[in-house]
């Protein structure tokens, strides 16, 4: 059985959330499981140079963070995506879970073509603002830029154009 209300959530999107409305719990409101393997844990616990997002990882004690690396990665995986990507979709599929949360657009193909469900940050902004959580998009998105996150402008004409906040 697939597990639907449950998620596998890489590096990228959690810093991008955290940048966009200062910390994590749109995720616990959105889903019953947020899974983190234990390399993306590893990745947002080095911090960067600023350590940005570390103290709001850290203190969404609510997150399953895997306390052991994973250690039958697919060669194929490893081979085509960094190892937080690669976590994440194989994290996914050995537990049958259905959806991923991964920003790059070379682990979201992967991920498609492993059969899996994927979103991304402004994948689960665009939800959660539907499911009525208080968030305005525009100044998520303008938040995001401010920390040094890339989005396209496509990406971002399409979450406006999704909110009403600029005409399709």
């Amino acid at each position: 059985m697939l597990e639907t209300n449950i998620i596998v959530i890489n590096t990228a999107p959690l810093i991008s959330i955290i940048a966009a409305i200062g910390d994590l719990r749109i995720l616990q409101s959105l889903y019953t499981q947020v899974l983190v393997p234990f390399e993306v844990c590893q990745e947002i616990l080095a911090g960067g140079a600023s350590g940005f997002a570390v103290s709001e990882f850290e203190d969404a004690d609510w997150l399953q963070k895997s306390q052991i690396p994973l250690t039958n990665i697919s060669p194929f995986l490893l081979n085509s995506l960094d190892l937080g990507e690669a976590s994440v979709i194989q994290l996914a599929l050995n537990e049958n879970i259905q959806t991923v949360c991964i920003d790059e657009s070379a682990g979201r193909r992967v991920a498609r073509l492993s059969g899996l469900s994927v979103t991304g940050t402004i994948g689960i902004l665009l939800r959660s603002h539907r499911e009525g959580y208080p968030i305005d998009i525009k100044q998520a998105i303008d938040r995001m830029i401010a920390r040094g996150i890339r989005l396209s402008e496509t990406i971002i004409n399409f979450a406006l154009q999704q909110t009403g906040e600029i005409d399709p």
